[in-house]
């Protein structure tokens, strides 16, 4: 056993276990149940909220992988992050983090656009976008799986486990929280935070031992069609949405505001690739002359609520995700406060 596991207490040595392949562990990441709890006992902690990509790290036999939220390679996407881990003292590890890129201190998704599907070297280089991984969890070190390790040594080990140098990070909490450590996130332009249990073991599902606790509304959503685009708007006019409920892909509204033009050309390329002559929506959509495709496509969309017949109030675009798969795009609703 490595020297970082055998520090630990007998009592927490035996909850760990000789590791699957780190592939396999990373295949099935632990998320978070968005919340509207404001109130913590001393048994959470918190960490900011970061609006990026989801990545799984897995550094085994002499091999880097970086592997998406939706279990997709992306080692080519992100050199400088597989680099940084190939280059690490310790040489079998998996853990878990969030590619991000700043803006003046705040995580910026819609520069981050700027690198998401780029595979070729040329074309990385040329977005002259720079990416940090921020690491927050450990699944698996020195060939032990530690899943069952309670948070707070999971991060301790983690701390200790990496070097952490550009563009390598390592995400730091509090250990107190609530109301107030939430409004002074949103005051400095953050998404919200990330509230843990610190006693919790790492789960392959989305678990209510991790809260979203957002400055404001938004999620993923599906896309199953488009409008054609009027006036002098080039492209489309707006994309209609949706998620999935009982397996049926139901109609949340349309999305017509936060498209750069480049995006606006782009994405109507990638639309007509996928174009389909029926509706992909369990719902009657009522728009005039709507334009359908497959649901392959997933966006992220900020709004201010949802209305009472499940329409979105107020949408707007920030970017698309190659992160999640679109069957996984569920309605994320908020458990009320204990």
């Amino acid at each position: 056993m490595s020297g970082l596991l055998g520090s630990l207490p007998p009592e927490q040595v035996r909850l760990l276990s000789v590791a699957r392949p780190g592939r396999e562990l990373a295949a099935r990441p632990m998320t978070a149940t968005l919340s509207d709890r404001r109130e913590f006992s001393a048994r959470w902690i918190f960490e900011r909220k970061l609006d990026g990509v989801r990545m799984l790290a897995v550094r085994e036999a002499g091999t880097v992988t970086l592997v998406s939220r939706s279990g997709r390679r992306v080692d080519g996407s992100y050199p400088e992050i597989a680099a940084a881990l190939a280059a690490q003292e310790r040489a079998d590890f998996t853990v878990d983090g969030e590619i991000v890129a700043f803006t003046h201190g705040r995580t910026d998704f819609g520069l981050l656009q700027r690198r998401m599907g780029l595979t070729r070297a040329a074309e990385v280089a040329a977005s002259g976008v720079a990416v940090t991984y921020c690491v927050f969890d450990v699944l698996r070190l020195d060939g032990a799986d530690t899943t069952g390790l309670p948070l707070r040594t999971r991060k301790s080990l983690l701390r200790r486990a990496l070097t952490y140098r550009t563009p390598l990070r390592f995400t730091p909490h509090r250990n107190a929280g609530g109301t107030d450590l939430l409004a002074q996130a949103c005051a400095r332009g953050w998404e919200g935070l990330i509230a843990k249990r610190a006693d919790s073991r790492y789960q392959p599902r989305r678990s209510p031992d991790w809260l979203k606790l957002k400055c404001s509304r938004g999620q993923e959503f599906v896309i199953g069609g488009f409008t054609e685009p009027a006036g002098g708007r080039t492209g489309f006019g707006a994309l209609l949405l949706g998620h999935y409920a009982d397996g049926v892909l139901r109609y949340a509204g349309k999305v017509g505001t936060g498209f750069p033009s480049r995006t606006l050309t782009v994405l109507r390329t990638r639309l007509d690739g996928l174009r389909r002559p029926d509706s992909p929506f369990g719902d009657r959509v009522t728009e005039r002359h709507p334009r359908w495709v497959e649901p392959s496509l997933v966006a992220q969309v900020e709004f201010a609520e949802w209305t009472r017949d499940g329409m979105l109030r107020h949408p707007r675009f920030t970017g698309l995700r190659d992160d999640k798969r679109p069957r996984d795009v569920v309605r994320e609703e908020a458990g009320p406060p204990p």
